[in-house]
């Protein structure tokens, strides 16, 4: 009877539980030491930034990553070639056009390099307001702001004006400007006027077939660049203001396509530097 009653007996089996790492004592340490550390690495690559910087860099680095508007109030393009991108999206620079306090002329240990800057961001601003009509209206209508794109550099503001699909700034190869060249480098100029620097004169233009016997790119470049200067001297510009007038032939394409249009454009520079 015995053996009956073991063998209808349950069986029980008891399980046991090994805990590998501790618990709560396991790996999450790691991740919180991890984090601390990655906050670490950057707080010294920042401090280090800092101290390896020049002042103009910082303000490059610090308009990159939190751009404001800049100076033209659109970005150029618009629909069809340029789908509402800059011609020079890639190289533009935002650039707050605001005066820091260090650099305010008078005060402390501030140089005349310091002043000379103070001067030109303040020149830049105004000219900034006259483009964007600022408590006004605009100087720039909307058919023409679409050829321009303006940014600030180290070499000063520049404006650049191109070529649209069916919007020539000169007639098909020569540097006859057209009336839409005449009115932008005419607003140019008046613009420039608020200012005392030297202008420089750039000019640009697509590329042509290899195949071509002689090519003109240089040569155009060049007498659209004397074509505009010759505009700007005619709506007003002082002849000693302007400090050189190049051409760059198709050596600093502004598109991928090397004969899109918007190659061929002008660059109007307001020097940081007096002539």
């Amino acid at each position: 009877m015995c053996a009956e009653r073991n063998a209808s007996a349950p069986v029980i089996i008891k399980r046991k539980k090994n805990i590998v790492g501790g618990g709560h004592h396991g790996g999450a340490w790691k991740v919180a030491y991890a984090d601390f550390v990655t906050a670490m690495w950057a707080f010294f690559m920042l401090m280090w930034l800092l101290n390896a910087t020049t002042e103009n860099q910082r303000k490059g680095l610090a308009d990159y990553f939190s751009p404001s508007i800049p100076v033209s109030r659109t970005s150029g393009g618009g629909d069809g070639l340029f789908g509402g991108d800059s011609v020079l999206a890639a190289d533009k620079l935002a650039n707050t056009g605001k005066v820091p306090p260090a650099a305010v002329p008078g005060a402390e240990g501030v140089g005349p390099d310091a002043e000379a800057e103070a001067r030109f961001q303040e020149e830049v601003r105004r000219i900034e307001e006259e483009l964007m009509g600022r408590g006004g209206e605009s100087l720039v209508s909307e058919s023409a702001a679409r050829h321009i794109v303006t940014r600030v550099t180290d070499e000063g503001l520049i404006v650049d004006l191109f070529d649209l699909e069916g919007e020539p700034l000169f007639a098909s190869d020569t540097a006859e400007p057209t009336q839409i060249a005449r009115d932008l480098v005419s607003l140019v100029a008046g613009v420039f006027a608020l200012a005392s620097n030297g202008v420089a004169v750039n000019g640009h233009v697509r590329s042509y077939a290899s195949v071509l016997r002689v090519n003109p790119a240089w040569n155009l470049s060049v007498d659209r660049a004397v074509a505009v200067r010759q505009l700007l001297e005619g709506a007003g510009l002082p002849k000693a203001r302007v400090a050189r007038v190049t051409g760059f032939a198709d050596r600093k394409l502004a598109q991928e396509n090397p004969m899109a249009p918007g190659n061929n454009r002008i660059e109007l520079i307001l020097l940081r530097k007096q002539p």
